[in-house]
This record gives structure tokens, C-alpha cells and sequence, in this order.
């Protein structure tokens, strides 16, 4: 059976001006219950975790920090979200929600989690309305656990996993992979093992030719015995913080293709949806649907 992490705290209540971000967790689980394509058997709810899973990632000064609400107000402005301890008490449970997805894409092949991919959260600080870097935290539990020991990370969010590589830029156990848009958010970027930065206007075949070209050399070399998979909508040429020229339909075969290609190769893979900023909210529901949809078309 498919497994979804969510929790009615993704929905956070932010002021006015920064709630578009989180309309989507609201509305996408009942797209899916109401379309069919899940019931609630597939839902399950994350919790508060220990605390020393999120120090296998995250300093203890900036761990400190996030849970007494003390950082500074520039730190806390680059998060782009008003600190508060609601916030932290979200980001806590959605790397709870990562963690435990592990263990059911272990026993089910894929599991997802409705929020997450909080790919610019570094080692000691947040950026671009992340916190706590929910996949990491969750690679580190599966290997501390002995659940696995080689992991690839395939990051497919029109903005580079800056936070993801800082974090295993000296770790041969974990690969990071990123294909984003050159010219996007972050402006700085980090150097993942491997990265494809994308011009803009990438359309469905260039994007995908290139995909496909190089995912299955990568899980060759690479060799992971667990997949983490960051979905990102934004994508899209209707985002409006991307600058990609992709469709709905470019996109849904992108998902296709990383998500047949695990699932062929019997490696584990855990989904985090990532970003989707494109002014009409329906196509963002439409490309993460269509990411549930094939998953329950291709495992189950």
C-alpha cells in the first residue's frame, strides 16, 4: 500500500503575504481522496521525533536556536518565513514524516510525504522557506538504523539543492544530484556531485532527453541500495518563481521515468514534494497528483 506522510500542521497559518506556499498541502490530499486515487488507509500521521535525528544533520547552536526562537532577525529573515514556534513545531514533524516514509518505501518500494523537500536547509542556518533539511535528516536515520548505506539523492526542484550539498560535500555515502535552472534561486550555488544546471525556457524534450541520459548511468555508478526523490513542481513554464519551459505533461513524464526506473531496479525510493509556485493553483495540484497517480499506477 502506498504511504503519504501528512498532518494538518503543514497547513500552517502564515500572515497575509506569505500563504500561497501552503494552500497546496491543504488541497492536495483532498484532490487525491476525492479523485479515488488514495483513501484515508493510505494517509499516515508524523509526529515530534527525538531531537538527536535532527543533530545527525543540524548544529546544535542553530538547533538550539530554531526551538527557543532565538535567532538572529537577518537569520530569520532568510528563511523568508516569520520565525515562530508553530513553524519550527512544522518543519520538526515534516522530517518526522521523511523519516518514517523511509521505513514504509523499504517494506512497499515508494512512500511519499506531502510536504517536505526542504533542500536549501544548510548545517547551521535555513534559507528559501526551509528550516531543517527533512531528507538528510532521513538519510542519516536510515543509516544510523543500518537500514542503508549508500544513498542518492535526485533532485529534481527547478532550484538547486544548495543546503543539500553543503551537507555532504565530504560524504562518499551520500550522492547528491541536482538539475535545476542555471539562472534561478539560489544565485550562489553549491557544488552537488553532480549538477545540470538548465537554461532557461528548457523545454519537455531537451529536459527529458537529458534526464534520461543520465539517471540510469548515475544509479549504475552510484550504486544506492536507497533513493530519495524531491518532485519539485516548479518545473513548470507556469511557475513564477521558475524559469524552466516545461509542461504538465512534460512533467508528469519526468515523475515516470525516475519513479520506473526505481521501481525496476528494486531500489526503495522516498518522495518529497518540494516547491510549485505557479499563480494558478490548479497546476500545481496537477503535477503533484499526477506524481500519486503514477505511483499507484507503477508499484501497486
Amino acid at each position: 500500500m502506498l504511504k503519504i506522510a501528512w498532518h494538518p500542521i503543514y497547513q500552517h497559518p502564515l500572515p497575509e503575504g506569505h500563504r500561497f506556499p501552503m494552500i497546496k498541502y491543504d488541497l492536495l490530499p483532498k484532490q487525491l481522496l476525492y479523485e479515488g486515487t488514495c483513501s484515508e488507509a493510505n494517509f499516515f500521521r508524523p509526529e515530534i521525533p527525538d531531537t538527536s535525528y535532527i543533530l545527525n544533520v543540524h548544529t546544535q547552536e542553530y538547533v538550539d536556536d530554531l526551538f527557543h526562537l532565538t535567532l538572529n532577525p537577518r537569520a530569520a529573515r532568510k528563511t523568508g518565513f516569520p520565525l515562530s514556534k508553530e513553524l519550527v513545531e512544522r518543519e520538526i514533524i515534516i522530517a518526522d514524516g521523511t523519516m518514517k516514509g523511509t521505513e514504509f518505501a523499504l517494506e512497499h518500494g515508494i512512500a511519499f510525504n506531502i510536504a517536505g523537500g526542504t533542500h536549501h536547509a544548510y548545517t547551521d542556518h535555513g534559507e528559501g522557506f526551509c528550516l531543517l533539511h527533512d531528507q538528510a535528516i532521513a538519510a542519516r536515520y536510515l543509516q544510523e538504523k543500518g537500514l542503508a548505506s549508500q544513498i542518492l539523492i535526485v533532485d529534481l526542484d527547478v532550484h538547486q539543492g544548495n543546503g543539500t550539498a553543503e551537507i555532504f560535500a565530504d560524504d562518499n555515502t551520500v550522492f547528491t544530484f541536482s538539475m535545476h535552472g542555471r539562472t534561478n534561486y539560489p544565485f550562489k550555488k553549491e557544488i552537488s556531485d553532480l549538477d545540470i544546471p538548465l537554461e532557461d525556457k528548457t523545454d519537455d524534450e531537451t529536459y527529458l532527453k537529458l534526464l534520461k541520459e543520465t539517471l540510469p548511468d548515475l544509479i549504475s555508478k552510484v550504486q544506492p541500495d536507497f533513493i530519495f526523490y524531491l518532485a519539485g513542481a516548479d518545473v513548470l513554464e507556469t511557475d513564477k518563481l521558475g524559469k524552466l519551459g516545461m509542461t504538465l505533461q512534460g512533467c508528469k513524464e519526468r515523475d515516470r521515468f525516475v519513479l520506473e526506473t526505481c521501481h525496476q531496479l528494486q531500489i526503495p525510493v522516498q518522495c518529497s514534494m518540494g516547491g510549485g509556485y505557479s499563480p494558478e493553483i490548479k497546476n500545481i495540484i496537477e503535477a503533484h497528483a499526477n506524481t500519486y497517480r503514477l505511483a499507484q499506477e507503477i508499484y501497486f
